[in-house]
């Protein structure tokens, strides 16, 4: 069967042949928007559906300068290309879309809309009116140039191994390899190269600190967190609700990590547990290796989601015809991984930094959630409505991972790899609610004291890791390296606060995996109609939708934990 390659739909408002090469080139539909006669609800709507229909062309615009730029980071052309986007036409949009907001709300037809469909979407708006400031706009778009550099300084570090030069990816693959000399070389080697960078990190960061702080206190704000919170639009939880996740993952997550590092120490006989004795297999087997090349991994991931649902398959098979894929790990290639949501086509692109892993596998279907996502929203009616919030868009991207995880006998044939699969999916999934915790009580920290100097945020983030690390594995002789690895996570130099997302849906994806187990056919109609509805419902109301609660409760959480212990000693 032929797989079909999706177009954009036929623009309204714009034409289709617009190239957006400066700011003079789209002015003209900004003041059209802003001078446009409204006498009549219906007026508004069309208003409404042109400004989306703007704002999905620009969105566009910019995701495909930033997917080239990550994909090549050495390619100056492809840098300069995003932040002329970022620093020529971005601040020219920012008080356009601020007069915008003032004209929907003033609107006297405003509450002729649909209330069920725009509530959301409203209250929202009426939150950027509130914190916007002119003075900001130069400092939001110094911010999007700067951030971007940690890509550039840590795409650009390899190591030489065996004489040959590879990416930080691909020596993370050997911490697997059952030689135990073989993962501490290969540890300190990597450690080595970061601290080449240490002090670049730090100064970068430094410098985002008191820029991110200045936005805050120019919004009326007392720190940035607290700015954060209103412009990630965080309505439906409070500060204290994360200080009650951080909580109740530090009682009862970290006890079963701890007695997880026990067994593993045990069954390696060793004296002490270091770093780089926490991926190996404990009975002595070779890494698990799913695929060999990228073509590979898209096809079992096909074959997959096929057996999930097959219209989740014909999600990757689209992607796949239509070049929407980058997967592989090479050389100047930023790291990590994402879906990137682009609004106009309603096809996302996928990128990541695959070396053969099971790590690899994970990430795939992680994104291949968030490509779903992408697609089941992307007939929705205005731009803002298929912007979800990351409590959301995470729920699609982990709930896929354990879903998957019944179906990965794809990727593994051998019964026995299957379940070691299985259970390092469970074993990590405890793990990253320790890691998502500690990193997002360190950002509260950071924005709480934005005057701190660079030893004492080593020093806080010590005290931070100390509170979700398991006391099982023995850092001594490794403090410094302890004390920065905070600079290893992405999302705290380029999206500020977004990552304790990852936590709270990691919580629903177990709730997810958990009704799947059950009624499968279920669990996923309730799964899917939670991400039909887009961002057109509260959090909680999504959640309720998908069949599980938004609760960071320590009796939840317990309960949870509990669940995921069960599977893995049936395992």
């Amino acid at each position: 069967m032929e797989t079909k390659i999706i177009t954009a739909p036929v623009r309204k408002f714009l034409p289709q042949d617009i190239k957006i090469d400066s700011w003079k080139t789209i002015e003209k539909y900004f003041i059209d928007l802003k001078e446009r006669s409204i006498s009549s609800v219906a007026d508004l709507h069309n208003w409404l559906l042109d400004k989306s229909e703007l704002e999905a062309v620009l969105s566009e615009d910019m995701g495909w300068r930033y997917i080239k730029m990550t994909c090549d980071t050495t390619d100056q052309a492809l840098t300069d290309s995003f932040n002329y986007f970022v620093s020529e036409i971005e601040p020219h949009i920012a008080p356009y879309s601020n007069d915008f907001n003032k004209i929907l709300i003033a609107s006297p037809f405003l509450a002729e809309l649909d209330q069920d469909k725009y509530r959301i979407y409203i209250r929202g708006v009426k939150k950027a009116l509130e914190i916007y400031r002119e003075e900001n706009i130069p400092l939001q778009t110094k911010l999007s140039t700067e951030s971007q550099k940690y890509g550039a300084i840590t795409g650009a570090m390899t190591i030489e191994w065996k004489g040959e030069t590879i990416t930080m990816q691909k020596a993370g693959s050997y911490l697997k390899d059952v030689d135990r000399t073989v993962r501490e070389q290969v540890f300190n080697l990597v450690q080595s190269r970061r601290e080449q960078d240490k002090d670049k990190l730090n100064e970068l960061f430094s410098e985002l600190v008191q820029l991110r702080h200045q936005v805050a206190v120019n919004a009326g704000f007392k720190n940035y967190r607290d700015y954060k919170f209103a412009e990630l639009g965080r309505f439906d939880y409070s500060v204290n609700d994360c200080f009650l996740f951080h909580e109740s993952i530090a009682k009862e997550i970290l006890p079963l990590a701890e007695a997880s590092s026990l067994e593993r120490k045990k069954a390696l006989k060793l004296e002490t547990l270091k770093p780089w004795d926490t991926e190996v297999d404990v009975e002595g087997r070779s890494a698990l290796h799913p695929f060999n090349t990228s073509e590979e991994l898209i096809n079992k991931s096909i074959e997959c989601f096929n057996k999930i649902r097959p219209a989740y398959a014909e999600v990757l098979q689209i992607m796949k015809a239509m070049g929407h894929l980058d997967l592989d790990s090479r050389i100047g290639k930023a790291p990590g991984g994402y879906n990137y949501p682009l609004y106009e086509i309603g096809v996302p692109f996928i990128f990541m930094n695959s070396v053969g892993a099971h790590r690899d596998l994970v990430t795939m279907v992680h994104e291949g959630g968030h490509a779903i996502h992408s697609f089941v929203t992307k007939d929705l009616e205005i731009t803002d409505f298929k912007s979800f919030p990351s409590e959301v868009a995470e729920l699609a991207s982990m709930s896929m991972e354990l879903i998957s995880m019944e179906h990965w006998d794809v990727f593994f044939t051998n019964p026995e790899e299957l379940k070691r699969a299985k259970k390092e999916q469970l074993q990590d999934a405890l793990k990253t609610l320790l890691w998502i915790a500690a990193v997002d009580k360190f950002q509260h920290w950071i924005y709480e004291n934005p005057t701190h100097t660079v030893e004492e945020r080593m020093k806080g983030w010590e005290n931070v890791i100390n509170q979700f690390n398991s006391k099982v594995v023995d850092w001594t002789g490794l403090e410094n390296v302890k004390a920065r690895s905070w600079q290893n996570q992405l999302h705290i130099f380029e999206v500020p606060f977004y990552y304790i997302e990852y936590g709270m849906a990691q919580l629903g994806a177990i709730a997810v995996w958990r009704n799947y187990k059950s009624n499968p056919q279920t669990a996923l109609d309730n799964y899917e109609a939670a991400l039909r509805l887009g961002y057109t419902k509260s959090i909680p109301e999504i959640y309720k939708t998908a069949g599980i609660q938004f609760n960071f409760s320590q009796d939840y959480v317990k309960e949870l934990a509990q669940f995921v212990k069960a599977e893995l000693d049936s395992i």
